[in-house]
């Protein structure tokens, strides 16, 4: 049975959305993935767009509330900004929660290629914290 992982931010747009794409992507066979956020809004079209460009598919997700996971069964709470960690202090379910923060690229500003830029920054660091958290828990 895969383990379960909610990925947490606060709008649930750009680094929660991205997170959930690449667990899937990446730890899918062992890892089923979500994401969530405390306030939840849209799904960001660059994050869409930057996961695309490294064959990942996010076009179909939509932002959540946390409220659709109450009563869930989740082996991680992986808090991504600190709103979301301040937030959620602990998840109701009990799951132990982890906080592995990252910058917002939806504050980026600037021209599309610099706004471009910031997103595949953070879409890279998500990829390389979480292969070096989840290759100490497989």
């Amino acid at each position: 049975m895969k383990k379960r992982v909610l990925f947490l931010c606060t709008a649930n747009s750009c680094r929660s959305q991205m997170a959930e794409g690449i667990t899937n992507h990446y730890w899918g066979d062992w890892l089923e993935a979500f994401s969530a956020g405390t306030n939840a809004s849209f799904v960001n079209p660059t994050a869409i767009e930057v996961l695309k460009e490294i064959g990942i598919d996010i076009s179909k997700h939509r932002s959540k509330n946390l409220s659709e996971f109450n009563g869930q069964t989740l082996d991680y709470v992986i808090t991504l900004c600190g709103d979301a960690n301040e937030t959620c202090p602990f998840y109701i379910g009990g799951t132990k929660k982890t906080h592995i923060g990252f910058d917002d690229p939806a504050k980026a500003i600037g021209s599309k290629e610099e706004i471009m830029r910031e997103f595949r920054r953070v879409r890279d660091e998500i990829k390389m914290k979480l292969d070096e958290f989840f290759k100490h828990e497989k």
